[in-house]
């Protein structure tokens, strides 16, 4: 969320940022709201000094015995448009801060210009692609051939775009999850948090999922209630409404849950497999920074996510997300992108963002200056390290053997107590 102020001042910079994001914003309809606000408040103030003034001059006609009725008429007149212009500005109010909670991230001065996900710019890469001596198969097909996924079961049980991992495939999953909280905790220095699955309209609204998103998420009928899209909402609101002392920052928490989204903007997309899920598990990392710090944070995060992937040898390019096609809160975006051999394509397997002060404003979340001053917003980052289905996909499809087997990353062995995942007998 931007400060009305700042946007009041700097109408250029916003027109700039909608053009950069291709969207549409109509400043000359703010301006016009704008202007009526201010007078209407001008006027009140006058109307509210009148009527301070006939009040002391009632009280001295009725304290001399003269008629105060003509005025007290003439007051109560005031009154009335007093209580009108009132109801009016809480309105224009509403509607200001309305188009402020839909208004996007102004995107970083590093951040490529473009329309779409064409214009995002690749920064490294790692790794080679794995190479087969036969035609590598999509992981619905190999995990459906080593009986460790059953998205027929999923379908019975509940819908489409819902997994049953089963046996060995359920331990991976498992496996993956636990690989990365020991990763990022004991090696990468972040504090692990177990939240509710189940946040409120006010956490969602803090981390800009309301009212932006409201379509791609799942509530719970007759409750306050919603399923979580991503940790990152319960793990921003961890310190929503509050004051942070200086020198506790950065603090650096990290969180598994199982992940809800109605992928209501993504029909036809990605329908078979499990690469495009209603229900997911995913590990996030989050940081609350200093705004002095926060890019270089957002570098060391973006690392942190890439160590995942470098521990487990999977191929996979680091790309610079474009204003066409970066976040909703976010500043700057990176996207760590996954080979899939099936389809000798790189797949998104991780956002990385800054958030800057955009989230912290939404949920005043400040920090005191260690020598004393003025409370200054927190910079938010975000980032998934990594969404653990997604990396199962690459696993298994990295990993497959022409005999139906499954060879287990040497990273993941002690957690799965085997070193490959047996084809089905």
């Amino acid at each position: 969320m931007h400060d009305l102020n700042y946007f009041r001042d700097h109408l250029e910079v916003f027109a700039d940022m909608a053009k950069k994001r291709n969207m549409a914003l109509d400043l000359d309809a703010f301006r016009a709201l704008d202007k009526e606000r201010r007078e209407l408040i001008t006027a009140n103030e006058q109307r509210k000094a009148q009527r301070n003034k006939a009040s002391d001059e009632i009280a001295r006609l009725k304290k001399e015995k003269q008629s105060a009725d003509a005025l007290i008429a003439e007051m109560k007149q005031v009154s009335e448009n007093i209580k009108r212009s009132d109801e009016r500005i809480e309105e224009l109010d509403a509607r200001q801060r309305d188009l402020l909670l839909t208004l996007p991230n102004v995107p970083h001065s590093s951040v490529p210009v473009g329309t779409s996900a064409a214009d995002n710019v690749e920064v490294r890469r790692w790794g080679t692609p794995p190479k087969f001596e036969f035609t590598p198969k999509p992981h619905w097909e190999v995990g459906e051939r080593a009986g460790i996924l059953d998205l027929a079961a999923a379908t019975k049980i509940t819908g489409a775009r819902f997994a049953v991992y089963k046996g060995w495939g359920a331990r991976l999953e498992r496996a993956l999850a636990n690989f990365f909280l020991d990763v990022h905790t004991r090696e990468h220095g972040y504090t692990e948090i177990l939240p509710p699955f189940l946040v409120n309209s006010a956490s969602l609204m803090g981390a800009g999922q309301l009212p932006k998103f409201a379509g791609d998420l799942f509530k719970l009928e007759n409750t306050d209630f919603w399923l979580t899209p991503t940790s990152e909402v319960e793990l921003h609101n961890l310190y929503r409404d509050e004051t942070i002392p200086e020198e506790k920052l950065p603090i650096h928490v990290t969180a598994w849950t199982a992940c809800f989204r109605s992928e209501a903007g993504a029909a036809g997309k990605d329908t078979r497999g499990i690469l495009r899920q209603h229900q997911f598990q995913k590990v996030e990392l989050f940081k609350f920074t200093h705004p002095d710090k926060s890019y270089e944070e957002h570098e060391a995060l973006v690392r942190n996510a890439e160590a995942i992937l470098q521990k487990l040898g999977l191929h996979y390019r680091t790309v610079l997300l474009s204003t066409g096609d970066m976040g909703f809160a976010s500043a700057k975006t990176y996207d760590l992108e996954v080979w899939l051999p099936s389809s000798s394509e790189f797949r998104e397997i991780s956002s990385c963002s800054n958030c800057e002060a955009f989230q912290a404003r939404r949920a005043s979340i400040r920090f005191k200056p260690k020598g004393g001053g003025k409370s200054e917003f927190v910079h938010t980052l975000n980032g998934s390290g990594l969404a653990v289905g997604r990396t199962w996909i690459a696993v298994v499809e990295n990993y497959q053997q022409a005999d139906g087997s499954i060879l287990v990353p040497e990273v993941l062995r002690p957690y799965m107590g085997i070193d490959r995942i047996p084809a089905s007998s």
